[in-house]
Order: C-alpha cells, then structure tokens, then sequence
C-alpha cells in the first residue's frame, strides 16, 4: 500500500522519538513519561542477576554495577528497577561456577562474579581481596542480641585467621569471622559470604598490651570455610623476610575515613602505600608527641606517611600485602593494622605488626592444631 508523504513524515517522526527513549536511562525516561503522561512501564526492584537485560539470560551472574550512579529507580545499587516480564522467578539464581583455589595471595584487580564501575574513592572490587575477613562480635542492646563489627583480619587456612591480638583480648566475648564479605549493607551479591564461629583464640605470649608489642593473634575457626573465587588465603613471608624501603603495598578495610570525625565504609576500601624503613620511621615518629627518645620494637613496620593515605579507627587487624617479587597480582601479607599517631598525617606513617618476626610462631601455632600450613606458602 502507498502511503502519503505526511504518512512517512508521521511514521519518521515516530520511529526517532522510539529510538531517542529507548536511548535514555530508566530515570529520564520516566521523567518524560511522567511529564507527558506516557505509559509507564511496571518494574520491580530485583536483586541485579535476577533481572535479563535485553531479554538475555543471565547464567553466570554477570553485571555491572555503578558504585557512585543510582538511575535505576531503586534505593539499594544492587538492585536494578526490571520490567516484569524480564525478571527471573527462580529463588536461587544460578550461582557462577566455583573456582578451584589457584594458591595463596591471588589478588583480583578487576573482581570476581560481576564488575564495578564508579569506584573513585578507593572502593575495592568484589573478591579482589579474597583473604580479606571481617571479625564480628555480638552485643546486647534492650535485651536484643547484635552482631558488630569489631576488627579486620586475614585467612591463612581454611580454619585459621591472624588478625592484631589487641582486637580479640577480651576472654568474655564470642567472635565470629565473616570471608567473601565486602558491602556490609546488602546481601544481594551473587556469591555469598560465610559464616565461621571462633573456636579458639591464640595470643602471641609476649603481647604487651600497654604499648602493642608483639600484637597478633590466631583465631582457630569450628568449621572450614569453603575457599571459592572471592575467598582464599594469603602467603606469609618466610621469617625474618625484610621488605624493600618505597616498595608499594595494599591495605584494605572497613576502618573510618578520617581520625577525628571518619566514618565507618560500607563498602570494603583499599589504599596503597609506601613500605617504610624502620629508621626512617623511627625518625618521623619521634617527630609527634612520642618524643626525640622514642624507640619503634622490633615487632613493627611501618607503610604510608602520605597525607589524607593511611589506615584508621576500626582497620585493627586488618592486613598489608606486598606483591611477591616477580609474581604480578601474588601477595603476600608482611603487616597487621596496630596503631598510628592520628591518621594520614603528612610524613607520619602507620604503625603495624611485623609478620616475617613471627611465621615460625604461626607454624608452631598450626601444628599444635594438626593443621597444615601448606596454604600461606608460595
């Protein structure tokens, strides 16, 4: 059938105006909509994979995900506003295949399961840090029990963390670790986080408490933690092992943002800072309220010095790695999060507990446990 040029020049318009909304996010579509009275579209907020971009089917739990950007309509990132006939019923979507543990201090810079975008203030990507672990607590509030968080830690074995001892002295408190953890406030991301009760706690026998000598601990674990593509162990340096002065290192935790008025992250962070020589360090220390005498034990090392840089409140016992020599993305951990003068002062690094002093306790710790030490050796 012919049509009339008004026809075409209706049709023309038709098909642009399509076009030009289908290019649109959902926010500014539904603007228009609602400034038009176009018909809306019905949505629901889903957990990401279990929405079918496209009309494709999500199989593997693959996305992206905007840390920064929410135009989706839905308060919760994770989540994404998906028209209905798109959404996937099935209550336990297909989870990615496990992958076989590759060996300790494997880092993932680009993430595992689904990647992120937007990531500008230190965000670290999910699974990046796979030995990362958080240690909870349970507290009691109007007679309801809470579990908090109370410090970092690092997987050494499937049933051993080492985190500061300083964190876990507290004989009358119950903790448990939390691995593959990485926003505390949501648990949508597809591969999930376990759940592990502390057995046991070990505490280094010399642990001064007065000024953190010696501040680390082992947390015998009840169970095994499944290992997976965004949990598994780090290495440990052989005993004694001296880190380079300027060699670049990665710390990551939940600690505050800044020392006075911080605030806890939600999503797991990560700085990377400068190893810092132990003299050097001294020096810069004595320069603070510690005085021209101050003498930095022999249990410590030091990272960072950089302003607005640094670990802070509540990144205790979490870990500093350092990429093995000649091993690109293999780390393996030389410090435990211990003290600091304030955070991210100008010339003033952080203070942390020197691991390589203390791998001989750790397997002797280990085998005490029958446990094989085989998972932190590279």
């Amino acid at each position: 059938m012919v049509k009339t040029g008004l026809q075409l020049a209706f049709l023309i318009i038709i098909c642009y105006l399509t076009y030009a909304l289908s290019q649109l996010s959902e926010a500014e579509r539904r603007a228009i909509e609602s400034i038009f009275g176009l018909p809306k579209k019905q949505c629901e907020c889903v957990p990401y994979y279990l929405c079918n971009d496209n009309n494709t089917i999500n199989i593997h739990g693959e996305g992206i995900i905007d840390l920064r950007e929410n135009n989706n309509e839905c308060e919760d990132y994770m989540k994404r506003c998906c028209l209905l006939p798109n959404i996937k019923r099935e209550r336990n979507p297909e989870i990615p295949p496990v992958v076989s543990s590759t060996g300790c201090g494997n880092r993932h810079p680009n993430g595992t399961a689904f990647q992120t975008i937007g990531d500008i203030n230190g965000e670290a990507k999910f699974g990046e840090f796979p030995w990362m672990v958080a240690i909870l607590k349970e507290k009691t509030m109007d007679s309801k029990v809470f579990t908090v968080y109370q410090c970092g830690g690092s997987l050494i074995h499937p049933r051993v963390v080492v985190t500061a001892a300083h964190c876990v002295n507290n004989k009358d408190i119950s903790y448990m670790v939390r691995a593959g953890e990485w926003d505390t406030k949501t648990t949508d991301e597809i591969l999930k986080h376990q759940d592990r009760n502390v057995k046991s706690v070990m505490i280094h026998p010399e642990f001064y408490r007065g000024a953190l000598h010696n501040d680390i601990a082992l947390l015998i674990l009840e169970d095994s933690i499944e290992l997976a593509q965004h949990i598994d162990t780090i290495c440990l340096p052989l005993q004694g092992t001296v880190t380079p002065d300027g060699r670049k290192c990665w710390a990551t935790g939940w600690g505050k943002d800044s020392f006075n008025k911080g605030t806890y992250q939600i999503i797991l962070k990560k700085l990377k800072l400068p190893f810092v020589e132990r003299n050097s360090c001294q020096n810069s220390l004595r320069t603070t309220r510690l005085g021209r005498y101050f003498v930095l034990h022999s249990s410590f090392v030091c990272a960072g010095g950089e302003l607005g840089i640094d670990t802070c409140k509540g990144d205790g016992g979490s870990p500093l790695v350092c990429q093995i020599e000649g091993s690109p993305n293999r780390y393996q951990q030389v410090g435990i999060v211990a003290w600091g003068i304030g955070c991210g002062e100008q010339g003033i690094p952080g203070v942390y507990v020197n691991v390589a002093l203390f791998r001989n306790w750790i397997d002797n710790e280990l085998a005490k446990e029958n446990l094989e030490t085989s998972h932190y050796i590279h």
